[in-house]
């Protein structure tokens, strides 16, 4: 029963975490305002080759992801982040092309001062450091969210995230 509540605390925190940090300086949201913002473009269906595809650009360990625990895993990261093109930021970054982008730089959203300064680009394994740890990469980021222990869990999640925040393979 004591396990059972804990599981049920720690469920409640992470869902209510984004929503406990702090607004930028001067404004309530980190969204670019909706009339500057293009209309955010249907998610792609994908294919089972083109997700193959794609999963081929991560490293092998990321190739055989249970790409349904991982989106199972992304309803945690849903509640602060959006994955559509041209979809607005919400309390953290859209995630859309994420892959490969520097980090601190999706426009339009206050980054803390470390995120900023941290000059990494993205890539699966920056992207499994941040998610196990983020205060473990910047120590005073905005992100309230505590972390993914499970190494399995994140490898599905970072290979789900592939598979929804890149443009699909064209063949």
């Amino acid at each position: 029963m004591r396990v059972f509540a804990t599981v049920m605390i720690s469920a409640f925190a992470l869902l209510t975490a984004c929503s406990q940090a702090s607004p930028p300086p001067g404004g309530a949201a980190n969204d670019v305002s909706a009339e500057s913002e293009a209309p955010a473009a249907a998610p792609p269906v994908l294919t089972p080759t083109q997700k193959k595809a794609m999963l081929a650009e991560l490293p092998i360990a990321y190739q055989s992801a249970d790409l349904d625990n991982g989106q199972a895993k992304f309803a945690i990261c849903k509640t602060c982040h959006n994955v559509t093109q041209g979809g607005g930021n919400m309390t953290g970054p859209n995630l859309w092309g994420v892959f490969g982008r520097k980090a601190g730089s999706e426009a339009g959203f206050a980054y803390s001062d470390g995120m900023k300064a941290l000059g990494s680009t993205w890539d699966a394994d920056k992207i499994d450091k941040w998610i196990a740890n983020p205060r473990a990469v910047v120590s005073a980021t905005k992100m309230t969210y505590i972390g993914m222990e499970n190494p399995k869990d994140r490898i599905d999640l970072i290979a789900y995230l592939k598979t929804v925040t890149s443009a699909p393979p064209t063949s």
